[in-house]
């Protein structure tokens, strides 16, 4: 039996699929590369899974909010659990280009409970969701017990929206689901429209980057590996349907973690840390807040720990050096 990743070649998918076919699982990557960041980043990820892995990963290029094409895609494979990255991501896209992130992260993700519903092979379902579900809320640190009833852009109101069709399957067949609330993740083979991954080629090319809200930003800032030991940690636990209250407060076989890093650092601290790292000063902009965005994130990550034991290890201190590191490496620079 395999284990299904969808969003193969992207930066969790790449690496939660490490950590599986590390341990001897057999997993199967689904993706459509579709063009939002570079594909060939994507297809390098996908290269490097398997120079290191061989048969043990297949990939199939497959748009997941196509149903039948879902369907007939994975009709020859045996799979007992899901682990869904797959989605349209980015805060500020959802709000030029809405449609996508209505056909990806809500088809799309009813496309995979569907699949899971009518696999009788497939005992839990592990999904991604967001610290953006959190919008306006200015309690902090933010708890899976808090209201997230004020989004600030469409693709917070998805991911929001992808928990409540959740909680409705398990619901109504007892599927084992489990969504996490990932807090800006960062680090090698990570994604080109995150704001690290900006800074640092701005600062490289001596170009100034951008910082809103005149710095006046927090952020949760989450290493990979640690985001993979919660991912892989949840897969293997299924919440048990025993119709008591769970994180997240579903009495149904359903559970809401965050997976954050339980810091909370200024946006600028990530910069000095940049600059450390590339040895390389960067030109500073300072511009207003932008539109969807949010002030400070900040996960509490009490019941993630209290159930499984999540602990993560690795503050931005170190963290950020080895996305630097990798970073030079990728990109064959001095």
């Amino acid at each position: 039996m395999a284990i299904l990743v969808t969003g193969g070649a992207g930066f969790i998918g790449y690496h939660t699929s490490v950590r599986l076919l590390s341990r001897g699982e057999q997993v199967i990557g689904i993706d459509n590369l579709n063009p939002y960041y570079d594909v060939q980043l994507k297809k390098d990820r996908l290269a490097d899974l398997k120079s290191r892995f061989g048969a043990a990963h297949s990939f199939i290029q497959v748009d997941f909010s196509d149903s039948a094409a879902l369907t007939a895609a994975l009709k020859p494979h045996a799979i007992s659990r899901v682990v869904h990255l797959g989605a349209q991501a980015g805060v500020r896209y959802s709000i030029t280009n809405p449609h996508a992130y209505v056909q990806s992260n809500l088809v799309g993700h009813l496309n995979v409970m569907e699949y899971c519903r009518h696999n009788d092979a497939c005992d839990h379902m592990v999904y991604a969701s967001s610290s953006s579900v959190y919008g306006s809320n200015d309690k902090l640190p933010f708890s899976v017990d808090d209201r997230v009833d004020h989004p600030m852009s469409l693709y917070a109101a998805s991911k929001k929206a992808d928990e409540l069709m959740s909680e409705s399957y398990t619901h109504l067949y007892r599927l084992p689901q489990t969504g996490l609330r990932f807090f800006t993740v960062y680090g090698p083979w990570g994604r080109p429209d995150m704001a690290m991954w900006i800074f640092a080629k701005a600062i490289v090319a001596g170009e100034p980057i951008k910082i809103f809200n005149n710095g006046d930003m927090r952020r949760d800032f989450t290493f990979v590996d640690d985001i993979v030991s919660g991912v892989v940690a949840c897969l293997d636990n299924p919440p048990p349907d025993d119709r008591k209250p769970k994180a997240g407060g579903s009495v149904s076989p359903h559970r809401i973690y965050n997976i954050g890093n339980h810091r909370s650092e200024q946006l600028l601290h990530m910069v000095d840390l940049l600059e450390q790292s590339l040895g390389r000063k960067a030109i500073r902009e300072f511009l207003p807040m932008q539109a969807g965005d949010v002030k400070d994130t900040f996960a509490d990550i009490d019941a993630i720990q209290r159930d499984l034991g999540y602990a993560p290890t690795t503050p931005i201190d170190l963290g950020i050096p080895r996305f630097i590191e990798w970073y030079k490496q990728y990109h064959r620079l001095g």
